[in-house]
């Protein structure tokens, strides 16, 4: 059965309003519009009253649509801080305007981070070792650590890990080892040196470039890493955490992916992850598969 999965323990964040192809969000104390391709429908709230609660509007490149700049009002901050608390996790994270309308915090994915948390928490074996794949500024990483787990972080990008390190901090927490490689290039290394981690959370884009230039295509690629995923997986504790946001990519593509690499799983959720607005709008945002 496919589910719908939302996060339900954000304060500081908001999905406002969305439609033509844009959305209107709340992070703590600022107001952003960003570009948002699935938004199709029509807006709620007048053009104008978006215009007048916005801080900042991202406006995309003619030549290039992943670009674009940021249009500020004055007072607005181009960097500043955002909290999110479930039971004993308290997270930390430092949002910025970036060239790319990214801000440096995926909310939809608060309810993976619950999931890690509660699962993690349940684990009888110490200190278990949690692997998280193109990892970005570090989300799920904080709520694996906060957990007691030892997690490995891994992204291309070194000056993302910069950001997810300075998130670890302000979060209050130590002990997340930082891997600046091609996620691809890692897992097989970790299969070749027999190595196994209990949870393993996997985001990755639709396309990317690993640190020397590797190149990431989705579809070419994600079944040889949930095939390299499996042999990492501990047989006794575990679980899998995998992310989709590729327009045009079923839910049922990663059911069959996941059971193709790990065999029927009774515990397996899959489903679609949303974030609703204040008018009840679900804003479709990727498909996730979890057990």
């Amino acid at each position: 059965m496919i589910k719908l999965l939302s996060p339900e323990n954000w304060k500081d964040y908001e999905l406002l309003d969305s439609g033509n192809f844009e959305k209107l969000e709340r992070f703590g104390s600022q107001v952003l519009i960003r570009p948002e391709p699935q938004a199709v429908w029509d807006k709620s709230l007048a053009a104008e009253e978006w215009a007048a609660r916005a801080q900042a509007i991202f406006r995309k490149e003619k030549n290039d649509p992943e670009k674009g700049k940021w249009i500020l009002k004055k007072g607005c901050r181009e960097q500043w801080q955002i909290g999110y608390s479930y039971k004993k996790m308290n997270l930390k994270m430092r949002l910025g305007l970036t060239s790319f309308r990214h801000i440096g915090v995926f909310p939809e994915q608060g309810d993976n981070w619950d999931f890690i948390y509660d699962r993690i928490s349940a684990m009888k074996t110490n200190r278990p070792k949690v692997l998280n794949l193109f990892a970005y500024t570090g989300g799920a990483s904080l709520a694996a650590c906060a957990a007691g787990a030892e997690v490995v972080h891994v992204d291309s990008v070194k000056p993302v890990i910069t950001w997810a390190r300075e998130n670890m901090e302000l979060s209050g927490l130590d002990g997340i080892r930082w891997v600046v490689e091609d996620a691809l290039k890692f897992v097989k290394r970790e299969v070749r040196r027999g190595n196994s981690y209990q949870g393993i959370i996997l985001d990755p884009p639709a396309y990317g470039r690993g640190a020397d230039g590797e190149k990431w295509v989705l579809e070419e690629h994600i079944n040889e890493m949930i095939k390299q995923c499996s042999e990492l997986l501990d047989e006794h504790e575990n679980f899998l955490i995998m992310s989709l946001y590729s327009m045009g990519f079923s839910s049922l593509i990663g059911e069959n992916l996941i059971r193709s690499a790990f065999g029927n799983r009774e515990t397996m959720e899959s489903g679609e992850l949303f974030l609703a607005d204040n008018f009840g709008k679900k804003l479709p945002l990727g498909t996730v598969l979890r057990f």
